[in-house]
């Protein structure tokens, strides 16, 4: 894992953060490690106060939400960050989404599925001291980073004393150095964005394309077999 001899938080090709004007305590919202990781280590070697907000009931099923909670826990106690870990309300999830079923990756189930996240992470920052939530969720290039800032500025709107920090954790070589940490870690490597009707559609695609369906809890980034 980390190289004891080695600070991954002394990087010179990473820049330094600033909160935006005024602002001292940002709520994390975390999706998994991979994505987070570089946005923790990010946000420490910058010296920003952050607790992690665990929060993903669209994780399907709960065996793959626990392997992924369990990395992100892993590598929050080895930054000594705070981790929530909220509940796993997948019914209430499942009521948000429902007509929405066969919607595109990118459409209107996956607003309300950032909507839903982050109206509760915005919610905790309230009512528990911090002024500004952000999240990992942009940093993937899978995302459409509009459709998540546009739901975190949402959800922040409802206080008036909360921001949604709408920083791109892509640019500056955030998406390579998240690659690098996820290896150096050997992360868990999930093959699908999370809930049951991506895992339904990522292996449509995979056996259109004559590959085998989505096996799930056996990658790892950085280990021989799938690097």
């Amino acid at each position: 894992m980390s190289d004891p001899l080695h600070n991954p938080l002394h990087d010179p090709l990473r820049p330094g953060l600033t909160l935006p004007a005024g602002r001292e305590r940002v709520l994390l919202h975390s999706c998994c490690a991979p994505c987070s990781g570089e946005v923790m280590e990010a946000m420490l070697a910058s010296g920003i106060r952050y607790d992690i907000f665990f929060y993903n009931p669209n994780i399907h099923p709960v065996k793959e939400y626990e392997i992924r909670k369990q990395e992100n826990i892993r590598f929050a106690q080895e930054h000594g960050v705070g981790f929530i870990d909220a509940d796993y309300d997948v019914d209430n999830w499942f009521e948000r989404i429902k007509g929405l079923e066969n919607e595109p990756e990118r459409g209107e189930r996956c607003t309300q599925c950032f909507d839903m996240r982050f109206e509760r992470t915005a919610l905790y920052a309230h009512e528990n001291g911090y002024d500004t939530i952000t999240s990992s969720l942009g940093i993937s290039r899978w995302k459409d980073m509009n459709q998540i800032n546009g739901c975190g500025e949402r959800a922040a709107g409802r206080y008036q004393d909360l921001l949604y920090w709408t920083y791109n954790w892509r640019k500056n070589g955030g998406s390579q150095r998240m690659i690098e940490i996820s290896k150096r870690e050997q992360f868990y490597q999930q093959e699908y964005c999370g809930c049951v009707y991506s895992l339904r559609d990522t292996n449509r695609h995979r056996l259109s394309q004559g590959r085998d369906r989505i096996e799930r809890g056996v990658k790892f980034y950085g280990k021989v077999d799938n690097s």
